[in-house]
């Protein structure tokens, strides 16, 4: 028994060290990049041209950022991405968590066939869809409009949501649901009063996984909508690099606006993500 100890704690100091590299390497490659970036953004042409990439800015070039949002658009395209996710996140919300409700809560025939049915959706791929869809929101006359990118954020999210949703209210037990049925309880009394506050971890998870994939989106939002006031933030940073070209440090400042509010809530809502994906598995 002594010498299986002696060997653990002869081999502790090996795996501290390969877990500090590890998590060294995860730094250099996910958060250097981010430094490097407002670095960038803060210096001059004259300095990025020299080639000193990784030095600090001599001067820090605020008006790179004042350049960005004035010249670049930086609110309008905020306040439409700010719109369009809101809406889909509200949808997805609500359409998730009733399916969610009807899969994992009632005893009915379908209830593994739907379940299967949106699994499948899983794994359709966001590029075979466009040309379809811009045929179809041409016909109906919702091409260049929020809504003819909403709906495919809606349809795309929808799935996962469910996935996530339905394996966590599984794991709540019935019993409360019939000692609410007893005290006179209806359907969406119980839907409303206890499924929906006992699943808000999940819920919180679902929102910011919508929330991510839908800000970060661009290939459905310059296929389906061509006005310029109509464009979202993504659009917006490809717009401003083709027209700002010779101005590397307003480019690389409106490449932080654009980074800034994601990057703001997966730091404030990191925790969230993790107790609402493990939820499910730990009552289960």
């Amino acid at each position: 028994m002594s010498l299986s100890k002696n060997g653990r704690s002869a081999f502790y100091p090996i795996v501290k060290a390969l877990v500090f590299l590890l998590l060294g390497i995860l730094f250099v490659t996910q958060v250097y990049p981010l430094l490097w970036l407002l670095i960038y953004s803060l210096k001059s042409n004259e300095e990025i041209l020299s080639g000193t990439f990784f030095a600090l800015p001599a001067s820090p070039q605020w008006a790179n950022f004042t350049d960005a949002i004035k010249a670049g658009s930086y609110f309008r395209y905020l306040l439409n991405s700010v719109m369009v996710t809101s809406i889909t996140m509200v949808c997805v919300l609500l359409l998730s968590s009733l399916v969610s409700f009807a899969i994992s809560r009632f005893r009915w025939r379908y209830g593994q066939a739907v379940m299967v049915i949106f699994l499948i959706g899983m794994m359709i791929p966001m590029q075979a869809t466009l040309l379809p869809l811009m045929i179809i929101f041409k016909n109906i006359g919702i091409l260049n409009t929020h809504l003819s990118i909403i709906l495919p954020y809606i349809a795309f999210q929808t799935p996962i949501a469910v996935f996530i949703l339905s394996g966590f209210m599984k794991s709540i037990p019935h019993e409360i649901e019939e000692s609410a049925v007893i005290d006179g309880a209806g359907v969406f009394r119980i839907f409303r009063s206890i499924i929906i506050p006992v699943s808000v971890p999940p819920m919180m998870t679902v929102c910011i996984l919508t929330f991510i994939n839908i800000w970060n989106e661009y290939i459905m939002a310059a296929t389906f909508i061509s006005s310029e006031r109509l464009k979202t933030l993504p659009f917006g940073v490809y717009s401003f690099v083709s027209q700002y070209s010779v101005n590397y440090g307003a480019i690389g400042a409106f490449l932080v606006l654009g980074a800034l509010p994601v990057i703001l809530i997966y730091f404030l809502l990191a925790d969230k993500i993790t107790k609402g994906m493990v939820a499910g598995a730990v009552k289960g």
